[in-house]
């Protein structure tokens, strides 16, 4: 094959707006081991956060339709904390109100500082937001913010804007008034998605609410410390769906980790990325070989198809982790994989009490 020749015709095929295919073949060869991994490894500390949070209420007195809301940028990347998320922290002042609206992209809250006084509206009901409580904005869900209480608010913000803008399929659409009309305790999501329901009406989709309570969550974790867990991952729990059972969120899943005292875990690889929020404890994630040294109110991320593996530093408590993960897209359309090993849901039920079948 002449070079010459074959340079030539790339060159025509590119005035006809065309390409040879022949022009991917170094691509290919570069991801016979995968991916690379999409943006690096980076840690947000805490003790920062705060003190921009701080001066943002002097910058931004007054909040309006706008958050203020801080979000982490990946060093490696154009926008966003992952290639298809976006992660940050967001103040809301005593007396303030974060404007309504709705958007197709989906959102989660997790609560940092919280009160009784603080919460979320969404599509009309109320969810209180106290510390470390869960709660979902899914897509095209109207939401609002509220803080009722004496002092600052604090929550993490997840969010998978990279993903939705890269599939371009962003809508967005302001409310109209700061906040919406709270439903009556009957008309709630929760009435509807209680165990009955009735049988006259649609069954509820992907778009519902939740609110997960810290002291529920916590609860679960406990209950299940002593279990032998994942070696990768440790005590993990996912957040599910409470109508199906599937993830938090049709492209974001949500996870609690429980790293037990002194525990290091196997290093291992995903084609997912993920962010992740340190609840309490102190310890590292090392990340291709980076080292990301987090403590209690720190945030950091997780590449695509990077190694990693976490390490409680401390020799008598626990660590725990609260983590996000764009899992649940890759698995519907069958592009999910682990290295060394596939885990996840790798492991049987365990055996019910009185089966036969089971125990014979």
């Amino acid at each position: 094959m002449n070079d010459d020749v074959l340079k030539a015709f790339d060159a025509k095929l590119a005035e006809a707006n065309i390409y040879g295919q022949w022009t991917s073949d170094r691509m290919l060869q570069n991801v016979m081991d995968g991916p690379r991994p999409a943006g690096e490894p980076h840690l947000w500390k805490w003790d920062t956060m705060r003190a921009l949070l701080d001066e943002a209420c002097t910058v931004m007195p007054e909040s309006f339709t706008a958050r203020r809301s801080l979000m982490f940028n990946n060093p490696g990347l154009p926008r966003g904390t992952t290639h298809t998320m976006a992660m940050g922290m967001q103040l809301i002042q005593p007396g303030e109100i974060a404007w309504a609206h709705r958007h197709s992209i989906s959102a989660l809250r997790f609560t940092i500082k919280g009160s009784p006084g603080l919460f979320t509206v969404v599509d009309g009901e109320a969810y209180p937001m106290e510390d470390f409580d869960l709660v979902l904005t899914p897509g095209w869900t109207w939401h609002d913010h509220h803080n009722e209480s004496e002092a600052s608010a604090i929550w993490l913000d997840v969010l998978d804007v990279p993903l939705i803008g890269a599939l371009n399929q962003a809508f967005y659409e302001p409310y109209g008034e700061d906040r919406q009309p709270l439903a009556e305790a009957a008309e709630t999501m929760t009435a509807r998605t209680g165990p009955l329901r009735p049988t006259w009406e649609a069954r509820p989709d992907g778009r519902t609410p939740v609110r997960y309570p810290w002291k529920d969550a916590e609860a679960a974790l406990r209950r299940m410390a002593g279990a032998e867990g994942s070696p990768y991952d440790g005590i993990a729990l996912e957040y599910v769906n409470p109508l199906n059972g599937g993830p938090t969120l049709p492209t974001l899943t949500c996870w609690l980790q429980w790293l037990k005292p002194g525990q290091e875990t196997k290093p291992h690889r995903r084609t997912s990325s993920a962010v992740c929020f340190v609840v309490r404890g102190e310890g590292r994630t090392i990340v291709d070989g980076v080292e990301l040294d987090w403590a209690a109110g720190d945030g950091f991320c997780i590449p695509n198809w990077a190694r990693h593996h976490h390490v409680n530093a401390r020799a008598s408590d626990e660590a725990v982790l609260f983590s996000v993960h764009d899992m649940p897209l890759l698995q519907a359309v069958g592009l999910y994989r682990e290295e060394p090993e596939n885990r996840l849901r790798a492991a049987p039920l365990p055996p019910v009490a009185g089966d036969k079948a089971r125990h014979p």
